[in-house]
């Protein structure tokens, strides 16, 4: 009796402190923070929504004021008259040139960075100098001497041209070198001591520890060529050559537009993109974090 009094005893003492942790886990101040969150994340999740309902709604609904919020009659229609256009040879020039551009960034990106960080030459701070300074000029002054070499070399028109004048982009060998930065000069010593090449180097030992770097890059180089709407569209001449935004833009029509078409595509465009986000999105948010914290 005296040991099951004494657990008894034992087990009354611990519970007002359960019931103290369990009002320091629920502060006011948490709370508000979680409502903050759900109204924010309503807020942000709200125009997919829109989007994607939408594509389910006949033209007369889509239009309506006040809006149907959810669709009462929804049809496919939109999507049957999507698909009508030669919407998978849309996607794959836009999944081709996403992808290819998100392999060469990252790869000539991690190099570039890697030099520029852990590698002593004349001229190394004015080169990098240069790429600061080119992640400031817009995009639109570059394009008309960028087309006139694109024509000389016959690229116009041409996966070659799409592809290969975005793998120079500064912002990502900028973001390289920063995070190569943080990596131990002593283990790159240590690892040339032990004999290791310059190649052997950078695969085994550099690349492992510029994984949440390259997530982050790969996320951001995939998203940008996907949406990049306004050099695709002085590149590119043909309806085969088109990459799914530039095909979706032309599906308005000149006098009516229909909304129900439109929404179908740009959520159709979006799969995509939130398919690489979920994919890479563990590397992303460590990717994002180390940069916070190490600067």
């Amino acid at each position: 009796m005296s040991a099951y009094h004494s657990l008894e005893m034992k087990t009354t003492m611990m519970q007002p402190n359960k019931k103290s942790a369990w009002k320091k886990d629920f502060t006011v101040s948490k709370v508000l923070a979680g409502i903050l969150l759900i109204l924010a994340t309503l807020f942000f999740i709200f125009p997919f929504y829109w989007v994607v309902s939408g594509s389910f709604k006949l033209q007369t609904v889509a239009t309506t004021i006040p809006p149907e919020w959810f669709p009462l009659k929804p049809t496919m229609q939109n999507w049957t008259e999507l698909f009508k256009n030669p919407v998978e040879r849309w996607m794959f020039n836009s999944f081709i040139i996403a992808l290819l551009e998100m392999i060469a960034i990252c790869v000539v990106s991690s190099l570039a960075g890697y030099v520029l960080a852990k590698k002593s030459f004349p001229g190394r701070v004015v080169i990098f100098t240069m790429f600061v300074a080119a992640m400031a000029l817009p995009k639109q002054v570059i394009l008309v001497p960028l087309f006139t070499m694109l024509a000389d070399f016959g690229w116009v028109n041409t996966y070659k041209g799409l592809i290969l004048p975005a793998i120079g982009w500064p912002f990502g060998v900028f973001l390289m070198k920063q995070f190569a930065q943080t990596i131990p000069g002593e283990l790159i010593e240590a690892a040339k001591i032990d004999g290791c090449s310059e190649l052997r180097l950078f695969t085994t030992i550099i690349l492992p520890l510029l994984k949440p770097a390259l997530g982050a890059l790969a996320i951001f180089t995939f998203i940008t060529s996907w949406n990049d709407y306004f050099s695709q569209l002085i590149m590119t001449r043909s309806t085969s050559m088109m990459t799914l935004p530039l095909g979706v833009a032309t599906l308005r029509g000149e006098f009516t537009t229909n909304y129900g078409l439109l929404m179908a595509g740009a959520a159709l465009a979006s799969i995509p993109m939130i398919a690489i986000f979920l994919l890479f999105q563990k590397a992303f948010t460590q990717g994002i974090t180390m940069g916070a914290v190490k600067g």
